[in-house]
């Protein structure tokens, strides 16, 4: 799998989006993305400054999970929920519709402004 690999910049089955997704992950998970503004540059080529603040929002969330659940060792899914998981390969697009209606209906008017420090 390439995104558990090394060499994920340079895996063919991942779009570059998906490789710099990854890195900036990859940086957030070992907390160097504050000081590595080479990568902050790269990223944001694939991506707009909201979507950096959804990946790093996303990235810390999954990271304070693992280390919560990991920490009192509780398993995360038995097997047979993750076997599942794994058999879900089609999106209803219909659903997927109704989704992203339903995010674009509560989208907020306004956005606090960011904290300068």
């Amino acid at each position: 799998m390439a995104i558990g690999s090394e060499d994920y910049m340079s895996a063919p089955e991942l779009s570059p989006r998906e490789r710099h997704a990854v890195l900036w992950a990859e940086h957030v998970t070992l907390n160097t993305a504050r000081d590595r503004r080479d990568v902050w540059d790269a990223c944001r080529e694939h991506f707009s400054e909201a979507e950096m603040v959804e990946l790093t929002l996303m990235s810390a969330f999954f990271n304070m999970f693992n280390r919560y659940m990991d920490s009192l060792k509780v398993p995360l899914e038995v097997q047979g929920e993750v076997d599942k998981i794994k058999r879900s390969l089609d999106l209803d697009p219909a659903k997927v519709k109704a989704y992203l209606q339903s995010v674009l209906d509560n989208w907020p008017d306004e956005f606090p402004e960011p904290n300068p420090d």
